[in-house]
């Protein structure tokens, strides 16, 4: 009687997992699928799958980074790419305070000192947008304590961020800050 006691204990572990298991949907699409049909389809949104941080998606782009690129260098380059897309961003905030949030300009600033250089060359290009969140990610990325240890505490800090209209004001101060500093990037 022990013996079969014994047995019967596991089986029946065994039996209640795979009971539990076999009421679950396989598919993990549904809920982002229902949520994407909520979310206008110029604004990216968050995917709810905590197996993925930092995918964002909608119809046109995905946030992700190619595996190949493993460096702080080779992601920079990606994300300073990726400046100019208007379609790269999401939304926070919720429908009382929505808040757009710029995906590339965010990555750069969490990279830092790797992308500082990456965002300095291009500050020549024509396009307004993408020159005001190279100017955004090189506030954020100037952040980087690394940086600031070199420059002892300077940062490029812009009066006005992500206005067009204030990007002229915006590169003189930012070219100010790289010829004080430049020569303390490659240290």
């Amino acid at each position: 009687m022990k013996q079969r006691l014994q047995w019967l204990a596991p089986a029946f572990a065994m039996f209640t997992m795979l009971a539990g298991c076999a009421g679950q949907s396989t598919s993990s699409q549904a809920p982002d699928a229902a949520v994407a049909q909520k979310v206008s389809p110029g604004v990216a949104q968050v995917s709810s799958g905590a197996a993925q941080p930092g995918y964002v998606t909608n119809r046109q782009v995905t946030d992700w980074v190619p595996p190949l690129l493993t460096s702080p260098e080779e992601k920079a380059a990606y994300y300073v790419s990726r400046l100019a897309d208007r379609r790269f961003v999401s939304q926070y905030g919720g429908q009382d305070n929505p808040r757009t949030w710029y995906i590339a300009a965010e990555r750069l600033g969490e990279i830092g000192l790797p992308a500082v250089p990456l965002l300095f060359a291009r500050l020549n290009t024509t396009d307004d947008y993408e020159l005001m969140l190279a100017l955004y990610a090189l506030q954020l990325a100037t952040q980087d304590p690394l940086l600031m240890a070199r420059t002892r505490g300077d940062y490029i800090q812009l009066p006005t961020v992500l206005d067009a209209t204030a990007n002229a004001e915006n590169v003189r101060i930012a070219r100010h800050w790289w010829q004080q500093h430049s020569a303390q990037l490659g240290e």
